[in-house]
Parts: structure tokens; C-alpha cells; sequence
């Protein structure tokens, strides 16, 4: 494979000097505010594309510090990476990442000089961090890590639920750099007791009614080394719509967790029953979040770990090719919450499966890309598939799960073509 595009910065190529330099000339003054405004939108909207099921049609709009992208919603703003992003390399670009905030006050001025991170409840001693702090204070780490969306792919299922009607595209493979977690917390200083973590971040509801949006891990999860607390993306500052200054990153974990603009740590001696976690975002109490609509009587709990999933990435559901001659195909996958051991692709429907070429690991957190071809035999419809076995021993199912929130959707992707 060429691995040429896969190239995105080391964590050397981020100085962390100059990015609090460049922080402050973005932070003070973003600018954004004005885009999610009906007129200015608008005029920010273009083409029409059409996603491949019911009530599909969406318009491609541009955002501040962001190229044109799926719109779904604009406020609070909900932005979809198109597929053919994901064809480009393993890593999704800053100004093509998805973009998902639950909360409609978003706030589009962040003074870095005044920002503050506090950490507090059952520790020793409460703290409040700069980021200069945080970016001087603390030995920088990196991870490759894929954040994907609870709700990646909700359009899909059927029978139809409620939320955000997402394609295949909320979701995207980033360099995190930042700090640990753990190292935050240690400098607090956590007391015996301590159950779980609880994150804000300085969004904020329209009503008061509205729960303000937090998630909470176990205090052994959080405290684990890997969740991190990331102030650059891909060898840059984070986009103000992907959590500028800083972001919460939780490797293998949905997105949910990964709160954004965080500017709040409490460490929780009881579980945390706050709104985001005791009643929303629960899905099924078995490994596929899988239930039978109508279905009652389940155990639910909160959404948590990845599943793998893999994707074709260089053709679309309708593509046309030529019978004898020989196709290429290219995709990524990613194993979910551990690596990917092999990516398998069909070209017959599942009757034959072979192995595809797998590119570049950049850790097992990460998408990876695959490449493979075939050559159709003759003219007529040719349906292809490709699954991503885990270094678990876990792949798709034929099958979609379901379940009604619409969440961790999981399947062997089919896309159908036609043979000429």
C-alpha cells in the first residue's frame, strides 16, 4: 500500500511553545458564532448530496475552520466527514473531522490566557490548572486513536429511531497529543474512596431545565495511563468545534466520553447518577447492544466500548465497473477497543471471502487502511463486502444490531455495484 498519505505529524513536530502562541491568536477571537446564524449559513451551503436511506438528503456546508461537510444539524452544530475523506489515509484531517456538541451554547471566544481547568471533590487538595501549565507542567504523550460517535450510522437502522440521522461519517482517526489524565489526577491527589470521574466542559444548555452535559469513567479507567487529556490534533491545536483548548480523549471508548473545551474534573465517591449517564445513552446489557424492536424487560447500561467495524472507501453503492478488468479496492477499519488482525473482503455477497492487504499499524486504537481487487467475471449486479477481525477474535455480524437509541450500530458493510 502507498503509506505516503498516511503521513501526520509526530508528536516532536508539535512545539508546545508555538502552539500556545498560535492558541491565543485562534482563541481569542474564533469567530464562528456568525456561521450558525440562518443567513449566514445559507450562504455557506451548497451542494445537495443524498446519504442512502429514507429522508437522506442533506446539504454540504462549511463551517470556520472547516472545509465543506454534511450538514445535519447547525445548532448546536452537527457536521458529518464525507466517505471519500476516509480514502485519502489513515488519519482524518483537523478541518474534516466530524463534528458532534449535545449542548446549544457553544462558546466562540476561548481567552487561553485565563482558561482554567479545575480539579476537585474527593481529592487531597483542589487545583485549578493554566494551560500553560498543563502544556509545561506535565510529560506530553501521543496516541492514534479513532473517535466515533455513539449514533455513527443511525440512519441505517431499521426500524427507524429518533436522533440524529448519521451516514457511515461520524466518526475520524486523529494523533492526540496532551497529557495523561492520571497525571492530572495524581497531582491533585486522589483519596481512598474515589469510585468514578465526572468531566464538564464549558458548554452549556439554552433552559436551566436542561441537564448541563457530563460523563463520568471508573476511577481505575480514568486512572489507567491511556485517557488523556489532549491539547493537539494531528501535529496542530485542536478546531474550536473539535473542543478547543482542550479535549478529553478516551482510547477504545465511544464518543460520548470524549468531553470537549473540558474545564472540569470532580473525582466522585458514589456513582455519578447525573442525567448523562443514568438515563441517557444506555443500551442493551449484552456485547452487541442488540435487542428485537418492541422488545421489553432489558437491562440497560451505558454505551462504553468500540466495536470493530471496516469500510470501503474509493467506491460508492451504485458505482459502475467493467466486467474483465481488474478493480481495485481500498478501505479502513479499526478493531474498536484493541487492533485489527486482518481485514477480510468479498466480492460475491459472502459466498467467498479472501484476505486483504493491510496497511501501516499506528497502534490499536487506530483506523487501518486495507487494499484489495478483483475482477468480475461478467456484466450484471455484483454486491461487495469487507469485515475487520479484531485481535479479540471479534468481527461484524451478517446481521445489524438494533436497539432504540439508535447506538454502537455494527454490521458487515455491503456495497452493491454494477457490472458492465
Amino acid at each position: 500500500m502507498d503509506t505516503k498519505r498516511d503521513h501526520a505529524p509526530d508528536l516532536n513536530d508539535l512545539d508546545r511553545r508555538k502552539f500556545l502562541r498560535l492558541a491565543a491568536m485562534a482563541g481569542l477571537s474564533t469567530g464562528f458564532g456568525a456561521s450558525l446564524s440562518g443567513s449566514a449559513l445559507s450562504a455557506l451551503a451548497s451542494d445537495l448530496i443524498t446519504l442512502p436511506f429514507a429522508n437522506g438528503d442533506r446539504r454540504m456546508a462549511a463551517f470556520p475552520q472547516k472545509r465543506e461537510l454534511i450538514l445535519l444539524r447547525t445548532r448546536p452544530p452537527l457536521l458529518e466527514t464525507p466517505m471519500a475523506i476516509f480514502d485519502q489515509g489513515a488519519f482524518t484531517p483537523n478541518d474534516a473531522f466530524y463534528v458532534r456538541w449535545h449542548l446549544p451554547i457553544v462558546p466562540t471566544d476561548i481567552n487561553v490566557a485565563s482558561f482554567r481547568v479545575r480539579i476537585h471533590g474527593h481529592v487531597r487538595q483542589p487545583i485549578e490548572l493554566t494551560l500553560k501549565q498543563i502544556l509545561h507542567g506535565f510529560d506530553p504523550v501521543e496516541i492514534a486513536a479513532v473517535n466515533q460517535c455513539s449514533g455513527n450510522s443511525r440512519g441505517f437502522f431499521a426500524p427507524r429511531v429518533a436522533g440524529g440521522e448519521w451516514g457511515n461519517g461520524a466518526m475520524g482517526n486523529a494523533r492526540w497529543t496532551g497529557v495523561r489524565l492520571k497525571d492530572l489526577l495524581d497531582r491533585a491527589g486522589v483519596l481512598p474512596g474515589a469510585v468514578q470521574v465526572r468531566f464538564n466542559g464549558a458548554d452549556g444548555p439554552e433552559v436551566p431545565e436542561t441537564p448541563d452535559f457530563m460523563k463520568s469513567l471508573a476511577i481505575d479507567h480514568a486512572r489507567d495511563g491511556e485517557v488523556m487529556v489532549a491539547y493537539g490534533m494531528n501535529g496542530g491545536e485542536l478546531p474550536v468545534l473539535n473542543g478547543f483548548p482542550i479535549r478529553l480523549v478516551v482510547p477504545g471508548w465511544f464518543a460520548t466520553y470524549w468531553v470537549k473545551m473540558l474545564n472540569d474534573i470532580e473525582v466522585l465517591d458514589h456513582p455519578d447518577d447525573n442525567f448523562w449517564m443514568k438515563s441517557a445513552y444506555l443500551v442493551p446489557d449484552n456485547p452487541a447492544g442488540n435487542l428485537k424492536p418492541g422488545e421489553t424487560g432489558v437491562k440497560m447500561v451505558p454505551i462504553s466500548r468500540l466495536l470493530p467495524r471496516s469500510f470501503i472507501t474509493n467506491l460508492q453503492a451504485g458505482a459502475t465497473v467493467h466486467a474483465g478488468r481488474p478493480v481495485a479496492l481500498r478501505g479502513i477499519a479499526f478493531g474498536g477497543d484493541t487492533g485489527v488482525a486482518q481485514v477480510m473482503v468479498s466480492a460475491d455477497g459472502g459466498a467467498q471471502w479472501h484476505p486483504a492487504r493491510l496497511g501501516r499499524d499506528y497502534g490499536k486504537y487506530s483506523f487501518r487502511q486495507w487494499a484489495s481487487a478483483f475482477t468480475p467475471a461478467a456484466p450484471g449486479p455484483c454486491v461487495l463486502m469487507v469485515k475487520t477481525i479484531n485481535s479479540n477474535g471479534l468481527s461484524q455480524p451478517l446481521e445489524p444490531n438494533w436497539n432504540p437509541g439508535g447506538f454502537m450500530r455494527n454490521v458487515i458493510e455491503r456495497t452493491p455495484v454494477k457490472v458492465i
